[in-house]
């Protein structure tokens, strides 16, 4: 493995810190103060959109899309830096239009759509025009095994009609979010991997209705948001089914594999970007007599934090590089660990970077106690840990099988 960066990736890297250190970071409070002036926080703050026409201009545009035509043609391992520096704040990634679930929804079009989906709604959203949702999780059945689907999608004629109650569809809130991908049961007498499909709605057909957005340790994540949304006998064309009846399982395993790497890389740029602040803090503060970095116990967590980060980074990559040279099945255990591994140790480089920085550290003054609630989430999204160590450790015994 050489994790040596080619000279695109280096020119892409320098021109993405540029770009944060001079549009992203200055404008994070005044897209939170145009957020909170209005009656209302599900709207576009004007300065989004700025931001976005000014990453379009210099070619920081769906950066993510592996070997595609609609991208920039980077690997797995050439995204995951960059990936890795759109981390570092919580708007960063729509600036660049490289967010989920919009990137994961743009991926299965791009691999699993028609030339007519492609149309309608990849295009729009590659263009960032529009947003998208994924409804798959059910309020009902534990959602970690995505076979316990309830939701039904039933042929009649030339259309299918959908039935269930969807919640933590992300990005629901948007009011630019035009379509959802659906995940049901097509068949629920099929082998128990070929019974769901996906199929796209958009979500001003009639019976689809959001009842709430649901805040996470606090946090509404407006406008983005997550939604509860019911689907009461939803009719769309039967030309919106993604690949096929029964494929909704492989989709959203071909899914799920770079989104978990993206969701990694950033966790690791929000963990630089919490060791960042705790170091500047220490150094400015004193108790005791002395300043907070002289304190034993302080550079403790500073020397944990730079060694976690260093071996979160690591097996990444290392996935990453799995991931393009031998694919996604084969790299399924290091795509597991790293799932693990990345949010725990953010969890933990942000939770020390909160107790050096005192009270302010829970305060909206820095962005550590939000930062902290995203990476205790990703410990669920995207299938929570015990789901990945259960899969590492079956791959593990395997090897032992005679």
């Amino acid at each position: 493995m050489n994790f040596n960066h080619s000279e695109k990736v280096k020119r892409l890297q320098s021109k993405l810190e540029k770009f944060m250190d001079e549009v992203v970071y200055p404008n994070e409070r005044v897209y939170t103060e145009q957020l909170n002036h209005g009656k209302s926080r599900w709207r576009i703050p004007p300065v989004m959109e700025e931001m976005k026409a000014k990453a379009k201009e210099q070619g920081l545009w769906n950066l993510f899309l592996p070997e595609s035509e609609y991208g920039a043609g980077l690997t797995n391992l050439e995204y995951a830096p960059l990936c890795e520096i759109m981390g570092r704040s919580p708007i960063a990634p729509e600036v660049f239009n490289c967010n989920a679930p919009d990137t994961g929804n743009m991926e299965v079009l791009a691999r699993y759509g028609s030339p007519e989906q492609k149309e309608k709604w990849l295009k729009p959203l590659l263009e960032g025009k529009i947003r998208s949702c994924f409804s798959m999780t059910e309020p009902d059945v534990a959602s970690s095994d995505a076979t316990n689907v309830e939701g039904r999608i039933e042929k009649d004629g030339d259309t299918y009609v959908l039935t269930a109650r969807k919640w933590w569809s992300s990005g629901a809130g948007d009011p630019r979010c035009k379509v959802a991908i659906f995940m049901g049961k097509t068949n629920p007498d099929a082998p128990k991997h070929e019974q769901q499909s996906m199929i796209l709605v958009p979500l001003d057909t009639p019976g689809v209705k959001i009842h709430r957005m649901l805040p996470v340790f606090g946090y509404d994540d407006a406008p983005h948001g997550h939604g509860e949304i019911e689907f009461d006998r939803v009719r769309v064309p039967a030309s919106n089914l993604i690949w096929g009846e029964g494929k909704g399982f492989a989709i959203a395993q071909g899914r799920l594999g770079p989104g978990r790497i993206h969701h990694c890389m950033r966790l690791i740029g929000a963990a630089e970007r919490a060791l960042e602040l705790m170091c500047k803090r220490v150094q400015e503060r004193k108790a005791f007599g002395k300043k907070l970095a002289d304190q034993g116990v302080i550079r403790e967590w500073i020397a944990n934090s730079r060694i976690e980060i260093e071996q979160a980074r690591l097996l990444t990559l290392k996935a990453a590089h799995m991931m393009d040279t031998v694919g996604n099945k084969k790299a399924r255990a290091e795509i597991a660990m790293i799932k693990v591994v990345a949010p725990n140790m953010a969890q933990r480089v942000i939770d020390r970077a909160i107790q050096a920085h005192g009270a302010a550290g829970v305060s909206e003054d820095f962005p550590l106690a939000a930062s902290w609630a995203a990476a205790r989430t990703l410990r669920l999204a995207d299938g929570p840990d015990e789901v990945h160590r259960n899969a590492i450790a079956k791959l593990e015994l395997k090897k032992y099988n005679h």
